[in-house]
């Protein structure tokens, strides 16, 4: 049915079988009648979803929804329709067209009217689910990865811990490269004492302290910072008591540039023989461990003294353990070890069965 007299210029859309005609005709509509249009596309709009397309330039499209099987033509001036204005036209809510028709095509996909839309590409579509299943699918794997990467390093933490270390590191030229150069011949016959340095020997702090035992400049990022210093109380006659007895070796976290002048100060007669810095340490799960396996030498002769027991994780039974020491003027721990360390120094066998029964006895 025709809302309009019919004229010569006036022609039939075909959308599809089974779908309404649309007309749209030109001509003079009275004033009534369009005010009365208007309303009913205001209420329609409301009731149906208006599809807007966007083309390249100027171009602009008109949405015409079919009620019932009844054509409502929009004649307000706003609307009127340039003759190359792509029409989309919905099919009415009592009959579909077939899925076969309108597989593939999208909320936002633009056809001229009676098209099945065969010409629409949906490999764009079918690549981002695509895309979006391989996402999944990575981030299961990446969370698997995760999960494999910190059984890994439990495991490994557990044979380091068995098998006491890394061992020698080899060289470029495959050859092992251990920390400590050849026993001197003044050393030889002697176990290897391995000192920390911070809360063991010393403590150092950036804010001033009354009465340091020495203030040490340090550059840091090209800027000079004094490091107060307090020594340990008996630290002095420890280290000159050990140094007759061991080998020793200070073996700090610390950057050499901080501990090298701490220990120009607090060892002024060498007792100590050897001194290793954090780049000899072994970095396990964010704590700086010292692996005595590096050192090149006998572990059954090696002996650590160290405030951290994470320091020693690897080597546990070749520790002597220490309390963290910051001011306390009144600690003798050091002094305390003096006899317990001479007689070690001097017994036969394994550090690690003596230490075990003299701490077990301890405890």
């Amino acid at each position: 049915m025709f809302c309009t007299r019919p004229s010569a210029r006036e022609h039939d859309i075909d959308v599809d079988e089974g779908a309404t005609h649309l007309v749209v005709a030109e001509g003079q509509v009275e004033e009534e009648t369009a005010k009365r249009v208007a309303r009913e596309s205001e209420k329609q709009h409301t009731r149906e979803s208006s599809t807007v397309t966007t083309g390249q330039g100027a171009r602009v499209s008109a949405l015409v929804a079919l009620l019932d099987g009844e054509t409502t033509v929009n004649a307000s001036p706003a609307a009127t329709l340039d003759a190359d204005v792509d029409i989309i036209v919905p099919p009415t809510p009592s009959r579909l067209l077939p899925v076969s028709e309108t597989d593939g095509l999208t909320s936002g996909a633009v056809q001229p009217p009676g098209s099945t839309g065969h010409d629409i590409s949906v490999e764009q579509r079918t690549h981002t689910s695509d895309s979006a299943e391989e996402s999944d699918g990575s981030f299961t794997e990446e969370d698997a990865l995760k999960d494999l990467l910190r059984v890994d390093a439990e495991a490994e933490e557990q044979m380091l811990i068995r098998k006491g270390g890394m061992g020698i590191p080899m060289g470029p030229d495959g050859n092992p490269r251990p920390l400590l150069p050849p026993i001197a011949p003044q050393h030889q016959g002697r176990k290897c004492l391995v000192l920390d340095l911070d809360e063991t020997l010393v403590h150092s702090s950036l804010r001033p302290v009354p009465s340091p035992d020495y203030v040490v400049p340090v550059e840091i990022e090209a800027y000079w910072h004094n490091f107060y210093v307090l020594k340990r109380p008996g630290v002095d006659s420890f280290l000159k008591r050990m140094g007759e007895i061991y080998e020793v070796v200070v073996f700090t976290a610390s950057l050499s540039k901080y501990a090298d002048p701490v220990l120009d100060r607090l060892d002024p007669d060498r007792a100590v023989a050897h001194r290793l810095f954090r780049e000899s340490c072994y970095n396990h799960r964010g704590n700086y461990v010292k692996d005595l396996s590096q050192l090149g030498r006998p572990i059954a002769e090696t002996i650590i003294i160290d405030n951290s027991p994470a320091s020693y994780i690897f080597h546990p039974h070749n520790a002597v353990p220490i309390s963290s020491w910051f001011n306390d003027q009144h600690d003798t721990e050091l002094t305390d070890l003096f006899p317990f360390l001479a007689d070690l120094g001097s017994a036969s066998g394994d550090v690690r069965g003596i230490l075990n029964v003299s701490l077990d006895s301890v405890s």
